[in-house]
């Protein structure tokens, strides 16, 4: 049975506009680029292994995959104009002021993933996986206009330490 799309994205993927293309940035087997396709997005699902995603997407016209090792060489290589980036459970800091300029105007970022204090609890325990305190608002808050920020411990799916972002390229007033 294929994993549940994240309550975070769920809860945000609605706030994409519709009518342009979203980002799913180490896309893994597909969760979120199910949950996606199914809310009529056209769909970049990007990953370093996409054998389960070209099993499953395979033949559909709006879900392009991209094979590709996203810590290999640093630089952004997904082009912009993105309505919508979905990161979850994914990591890599020199990316990160990448996802802000590849969002068109009234584009949303959706990001969740591990904090510190995630090694008490489970795997990642490695510290350049996890995230600081507040660092997806340090590095987000000058760029784009926040919606929503979590950041502590969570029960389900699993207990984890995590910090949650969802924020919109623009003023708050661009939201559909």
């Amino acid at each position: 049975m294929p994993k549940e799309p994240s309550a975070w994205v769920r809860r945000f993927a609605g706030a994409i506009p519709p009518g342009g293309p979203v980002l799913d940035l180490a896309a893994g087997k597909g969760r979120h680029t199910r949950l996606l396709r199914a809310l009529g997005f056209a769909v970049t699902a990007c990953d370093r292994d996409t054998a389960a995603l070209e099993a499953e997407f395979a033949g559909d016209p709006l879900c392009r995959i991209v094979r590709l090792d996203l810590e290999d060489g640093g630089e952004w290589r997904l082009g912009d104009g993105y309505h919508g980036i979905v990161v979850v459970n994914y990591l890599h800091r020199k990316l990160l002021p990448a996802l802000a300029t590849a969002l068109a105007r009234g584009g949303v970022l959706i990001y969740e993933t591990f904090l510190q204090g995630n090694e008490r609890l489970g795997k990642p325990t490695n510290p350049d996986f996890l995230l600081k305190p507040g660092e997806l608002l340090e590095i987000y808050g000058g760029a784009l206009s926040i919606l929503a920020f979590e950041q502590g411990i969570v029960a389900a799916p699993r207990p984890a330490a995590v910090q949650r972002l969802a924020a919109i390229n623009g003023p708050l007033g661009l939201l559909p």
